[in-house]
C-alpha cells in the first residue's frame, strides 16, 4: 500500500538491524495485576515451570500470575512508542526470550519502549473461563502502559501489540476484541492497540487452517461453532481494527498462511490500513532474529514510508 501507520512500520527497521550496537536496557519485571487476578481459581498443585537455559529465560508454562518484563530505550533516544509483545507457544508454554526479549533488546534500538508479557495459558485448573483468559492479560498489559505512560515517556497514542504464532492469535484477539468486557475495569482507559504486529500468527480457529494444538488448549476439544466464530478473528473484523503488519512463510506446515492471507482479505475490505509480506521459505517459528536479518530487501521501502 501506498499510506501506512508509521507506528506500525517501526516493525519493518528492525528487519534490517544488525546483530551489533545492541541497547541492553535494565530489565525490571513487575506483576500485572495489582490485586485479585480476575476470574482466577487458587491452585496450589498448579506451579509454574520455567526453562533455564544458559542463564537464559527460555520458556515457561503452567503461568499464574501474569507479568511484564519490561525494556526501556536509553533516555534520550526514546520516541514515546511502546509495544506490548505476546510470545508464542501453542497457548501451551511461552517462548519468553526467542519470542519476547530479543526482540525487546532490538526495538530498544529504534527507541522504542517494550513490555513482554507472560500471560496466563489456558487451563481449567486456574481459571473459571480459560477462553477469556489470556484476554484479560492482553487488555490490562495495555491498559496498564496507558496508566503508566508518563513514568516511562511514552505516547498514549502510540502503544501497540506484537504476537509471535499462538501469541498473534492473542493480538489479533485483542485487536478484534478491545472492547469485550472481560473484567471490572476502574476507569476509562481503552484496550485497543493503535497498531498491531502479526508473526505466522494463528488467526483461525476454523477446522481448515487452525493450528488444532491452539484451538484445543483454548476453547476445549469440542468447542461450540459459536465459539469458533467468536476466536476465529478473520470473522470479528469491523472497521475499527487497528492497523495492522503480517508476516508469515508459504511452507509453513504449523500455522498455514491462510490465516494471515485471510485476515489480510478481511482487514482490506474494512479499509484497516494492512501491509502483509510472505516469504516462499521459512517454516515455522523462526523468531526474531531470522526475520529481522532475512529481509534485508525492505530498507529502501522503510525509509520511503517514514519519511
Amino acid at each position: 500500500m501506498k499510506t501506512y501507520n508509521k507506528y506500525s512500520l517501526l516493525f519493518f527497521i528492525t528487519f534490517y538491524l544488525g546483530l551489533s550496537g545492541f541497547i541492553y536496557a535494565q530489565q525490571e519485571v513487575i506483576s500485572l495485576w495489582s490485586e485479585n487476578i480476575p476470574g482466577s481459581i487458587n491452585n496450589d498443585n498448579y506451579k509454574e515451570t520455567k526453562v533455564i537455559k544458559e542463564d537464559k529465560f527460555y520458556r515457561t508454562s503452567k503461568v499464574t500470575t501474569p507479568t511484564l518484563s519490561i525494556f526501556l530505550p536509553e533516555k534520550d533516544k526514546s520516541n514515546e512508542t511502546a509495544v506490548v509483545i505476546c510470545p508464542g507457544g501453542g497457548y501451551y508454554h511461552l517462548a519468553m526470550d526467542k519470542e519476547g526479549f530479543e526482540v525487546a533488546k532490538w526495538l530498544n534500538t529504534l527507541g522504542v519502549s517494550v513490555f513482554v508479557l507472560k500471560y496466563r495459558l489456558p487451563s481449567d485448573s486456574i481459571m473459571k473461563d480459560k477462553t477469556i483468559g489470556p484476554l484479560q492479560d492482553a487488555q490490562e498489559a495495555i491498559r496498564f502502559v496507558r496508566r503508566n505512560a508518563k513514568k516511562w515517556n511514552i505516547d498514549i497514542n502510540k502503544v501497540g501489540i506484537m504476537g509471535f504464532s499462538a501469541g498473534g492469535h492473542l493480538a489479533s484477539t485483542l485487536s478484534t476484541h478491545f472492547n469485550d468486557k472481560t473484567y471490572d475495569v476502574p476507569d476509562s482507559i481503552s484496550a485497543r492497540p493503535d497498531f498491531s504486529i502479526l508473526i505466522y500468527p494463528v488467526i483461525s480457529m476454523t477446522d481448515e487452517i487452525t493450528h488444532i494444538g491452539s484451538r484445543n488448549n483454548l476453547l476445549g476439544e469440542s468447542p461450540s461453532a459459536s465459539l469458533i466464530k467468536k476466536y476465529s478473528n478473520e470473522q470479528q473484523v469491523t472497521q475499527d481494527i487497528p492497523s495492522t503488519f503480517l508476516i508469515h512463510a508459504t511452507d509453513d506446515t504449523v500455522v498455514p498462511v491462510e490465516n494471515s492471507i485471510n485476515y489480510f482479505q478481511a482487514l482490506k475490505k474494512f479499509k484497516v490500513p494492512v501491509e502483509m509480506h510472505l516469504y516462499e521459505k521459512g517454516g515455522h517459528g523462526f523468531g526474531g532474529v531470522v526475520t529481522f536479518t532475512r529481509t534485508q530487501n525492505l530498507r529502501p521501502f522503510v525509509t520511503k514510508q517514514i519519511s
